[in-house]
């Protein structure tokens, strides 16, 4: 069946039919640059993203626990998407076969839906911790998080196999081989706009109605500041009970830290709230673009604007580890600290691999009532050594004369 659709494929886009565009070598060159650049950056951002959180304690919280989830998807975009373009650009041919055809389409699918509610997912769960505190105690843990992203993968796959009955192996007339639908544009466009509306409307419609509370009450209404003092002081009041006594300075205390964990909020809420802003921009070309080939008689197929809408569907994958360098401190620490592995690695082996030389320093009566006094609750171990060595040398030596010290 004549594939008249190939186009609405978002990361497949094929150019082979088009013998003028692969006769432009300026073409070629800026494309295979451009997706090569983009991707590349995002494959790794997006796999030190998912090394950071997995690896680091205090970012196991329910928000990264998502943004692992959209690292992966981005990820599945990234490799599934853009490097095969790379090699379609470059052979002027689908090089993948009939089972590449289909296993790359799929999962390309599949990272783009399970990306868009992976967005929406994190979206629901900081309207919640910012506008349901106490709630969110007991609904926003990380195993229910976890929870979630299962089913989202699960379902998705699920709902990404109609994919398989939807795209063949295409040869044009000019002989080139093409992977594009089985179905005429007509079929497709109702199944087009059921993608569209679960997974780019939708998503978006929730995203902006949540994050227009989320910062009505955050940064507007001194709501979420009672519900934190409110619980500061129940967890106060706990503690009381406990230990029997008040600590001092109570007050003082808790204002600079109600004071940070209120700023780190906001701060969290800004980066999630940018990665939901690029990714209405950036898919909106493409979104538009179908949308409006799907009603016209001649398809608008400019290679250079369909390159455009490319890079920024391969942007949206790569751009999130970036914004979470610049805008969360936690991350931006985080991402130094795994950089940085490798030296500090291979220092700690040579410190392990060092000599290790120890002396014996006698000191004055007087001067070692000092020491031994400091050190009595924090070098009890090394006085048990003290003792063990002047019971081999059998030497007559007092507690005050000798300690080691280890160079």
């Amino acid at each position: 069946m004549e594939n008249n659709s190939k186009f609405d494929n978002p990361t497949n886009i094929s150019l082979a039919g088009n013998d003028l565009v692969f006769s432009l070598i300026e073409y070629k060159t800026i494309s295979v640059f451009l997706v090569l650049v983009i991707c590349g950056i995002g494959i790794i951002g997006n796999m030190m993203v998912v090394l950071v959180v997995l690896t680091t304690r205090d970012m196991r919280t329910p928000t990264n626990c998502y943004l692992v989830s959209l690292a992966v998807a981005d990820l599945m975009v990234l490799v599934a998407a853009g490097l095969p373009n790379v090699s379609d650009s470059l052979a002027g041919t689908w090089i993948y076969g009939h089972a590449g055809c289909l296993g790359i389409t799929y999962f390309q699918y599949l990272g783009i839906n399970v990306s868009s509610w992976s967005i929406t997912a994190f979206t629901v769960e900081r309207y919640i911790a910012i506008c349901h505190p106490m709630r969110a105690q007991t609904v926003c843990t990380v195993s229910r998080a976890k929870r979630i992203i299962a089913v989202v993968w699960i379902v998705t796959s699920v709902y990404c196999m109609l994919w398989f009955f939807l795209v063949d192996i295409n040869v044009t007339e000019d002989q080139h081989v093409v992977c594009g639908y089985k179905v005429s544009r007509n079929l497709y466009l109702p199944i087009y706009l059921v993608d569209f509306a679960i997974f780019y409307v939708t998503p978006l419609f929730v995203a902006t109605i949540l994050y227009g509370l989320i910062g009505r009450v955050l940064f507007l209404s001194p709501i979420p500041n009672r519900a934190d003092t409110a619980t500061e002081r129940w967890r106060e009041k706990s503690g009381k009970e406990k230990s029997g006594s008040e600590p001092e300075n109570g007050k003082a205390i808790h204002r600079p830290r109600h004071r940070s964990a209120l700023s780190s909020r906001k701060q969290v809420t800004k980066m999630l709230a940018v990665v939901v802003i690029l990714f209405a921009l950036l898919w909106m070309p493409y979104r538009t673009l179908v949308l409006v080939n799907s009603f016209v008689n001649t398809p608008y197929l400019n290679p250079w604007f369909i390159l455009f809408c490319r890079i920024c569907i391969y942007a949206n994958s790569a751009i999130n580890p970036v914004i979470y360098n610049l805008m969360s401190q936690k991350f931006r620490s985080a991402f130094k600290k795994l950089s940085k592995c490798g030296e500090e690695e291979t220092q700690r082996h040579h410190i392990y691999m060092a000599p290790t030389n120890y002396s014996m320093v006698r000191d004055t009566a007087s001067g070692s009532q000092k020491v031994n006094h400091k050190r009595v609750d924090k070098n009890q171990e090394q006085q048990e050594r003290t003792i063990s060595f002047q019971k081999q040398t059998n030497k007559p030596v007092s507690d005050e004369e000798i300690y080691f010290s280890v160079v």
